[in-house]
């Protein structure tokens, strides 16, 4: 082997040492949810008077959606004298008008609800809270994105945990209405309980931080206040103030049995576009907060495992010179022996995949969900998690470089069933050049697969496949959403306008 090739191959080796640590990590979560699995939350007592509690609905231009949420919201079983509902809406569209006369309506029937509207959308969701929370009537503050259906229990569930002084934010977990409209949001909902199933039960229950999601959660309002209040210096400005909160001594609750359904993106697009807001978040509020957590007075665990959570988008910046050197190291290594294999492939496939298949099969099986349920889905979940690579490692080049962006919504259409069209909604994220990128990697990792089947060497096929189906599933998915958007602006474009007269 000559020093180039040798060169090759441990910049491969070197790149799929850190993938599987950040890989293997998912064993170390899965431990933990396992080892404390029966640690259920359970309220310390039960309020003889209940709090008031204020409800904010922070919403941007969501007309499909808003009218749900606020008549989800005004069905809350909680007393009406001890309850506020703010609509924060920085619309500048028609949600403004039926936001208006939701509100309207509700408060003819009794409800205390008003409606904020911001024109300068300062700060974004951070700055709408923020803004809220100046007028807020109640020592509690839940929040409810746009998308979601909250049940009418959630406060009465939730409440009684704040008996502990020290409790500052109760956090409920996702669910997913629209599981079923796609082989994409099945994927989604799939990554989505990996996290709320298995990681945040993990680490609330062993004693880590976790994060307020958000939404579907409530806060302790001193906690918000303690915690340094809603900053919009990083894109997850839920992420930031969790961490800050909990860095002052607050501690968080997680609900595992208190599920709050809500849309995930019918859209490839529009998936890429929230992944790459979460990814270049969490980077953000890495750098922000890291030195502050290296020095607190915290215990090693609790270090090692923020220092896991908030840096995990890192493995995508890997994952993209993973892809160009594997062809490379196909070619270099197919005259070599099996033991090869062994050193290489074989550990990375039990560190990095196997982890990521076995972390989300749990997560299913925690559900009550079959074998069959549990894994006819995965290949593409991994599939989907290694195409949005170039989406997720630009989001962590931009945060590592200082680049700024503002807060991008992700677009909610309404839709839950499958056959529900989304292709004439108004809402769309926006079409950039990756697309190209992730289809020219899908293109070269081909040039792998035939390589290895010309020559009957079929160990390393598995993982070339993976990273080229992949690329190109998400690559070729955006790009036909982009031509169907521009046909259909287009034949709108073409249609008679009405006359004037």
């Amino acid at each position: 082997m000559t020093a180039l090739e040798l060169s090759v191959v441990v910049a491969y080796a070197l790149l799929l040492l850190v993938l599987s640590v950040y890989g293997s990590h998912r064993y170390a979560m899965a431990y933990l949810y396992h080892r404390h699995k029966y640690r259920l939350p359970t309220p310390k007592a039960r309020f003889a008077s209940l709090p008031r509690v204020t409800i904010q609905l922070p919403i941007f231009n969501e007309m499909y959606v808003t009218e749900r949420l606020i008549g989800a919201v005004a069905q809350i079983d909680y007393p009406r004298e001890l309850l506020e509902i703010q609509v924060l809406d920085d619309s500048t569209d028609e949600t403004q008008g039926i936001a208006r006369a939701c509100v309207e309506r509700h408060r003819a029937e009794g409800l205390d609800i008003v409606y904020v509207h911001r024109t300068n959308r300062k700060g974004f969701k951070a700055g709408a809270l923020e803004h809220g929370l100046a007028t807020a009537k109640g020592e509690f503050v839940a929040v409810f994105d746009a998308d979601f259906i909250p049940k009418a229990d959630f406060l009465r569930r939730t409440i009684h945990h704040f008996t502990d002084e020290g409790v500052g934010m109760v956090q409920a977990r996702w669910g997913h209405l629209n599981r079923d409209y796609s082989a994409l949001t099945q994927a989604q909902a799939i990554l989505l309980d990996g996290h709320f199933v298995i990681e945040h039960n993990a680490r609330h229950r062993s004693g880590a931080f976790f994060n307020f999601n958000g939404t579907a959660g409530i806060w302790r309002r001193a906690a918000i206040v303690d915690g340094g209040g809603w900053q919009h210096d990083t894109l997850t400005e839920d992420l930031d103030l969790s961490y800050r909160a909990q860095m002052k001594g607050w501690r968080f609750v997680y609900l595992t049995d208190l599920v709050t359904p809500a849309e995930v993106p019918v859209e490839m697009n529009s998936f890429k576009s929230q992944q790459h807001r979460w990814a270049k978040g969490s980077i953000q509020t890495a750098l922000k907060l890291w030195p502050l957590l290296r020095k607190a007075n915290l215990p090693r665990e609790v270090r090692r495992e923020a220092w896991f959570h908030l840096t995990a988008n890192v493995a995508y910046l890997l994952m993209i010179p993973l892809a160009i050197l594997l062809p490379i190291t196909v070619v270099v290594r197919v005259s070599h022996g099996w033991y090869e294999v062994l050193l290489l492939d074989v550990p990375f496939f039990a560190a990095a995949t196997m982890s990521v298949m076995a972390f989300y099969a749990a997560s299913q099986g925690e559900q009550g969900r079959g074998w069959w349920q549990r894994l006819k889905y995965l290949p593409l979940v991994m599939a989907l998690g290694i195409g949005l690579s170039v989406n997720q490692a630009r989001a962590v080049v931009e945060a590592l470089m200082g680049y700024e962006t503002g807060f991008t919504r992700t677009p909610k259409h309404g839709v839950q069933r499958a056959g529900e069209s989304v292709a004439r909604k108004r809402y769309k994220a926006a079409v950039t050049f990756q697309p190209l990128v992730e289809l020219a990697l899908a293109a070269y990792l081909t040039y792998g697969v035939v390589y290895l089947v010309e020559r009957e060497v079929y160990y390393s096929l598995p993982f070339l496949v993976l990273f080229q189906v992949g690329f190109a599933y998400v690559g070729l998915a955006s790009v036909y959403e982009g031509l169907r958007g521009t046909v259909l602006r287009w034949s709108r474009a073409a249609l008679p306008q009405p006359s004037a007269e």
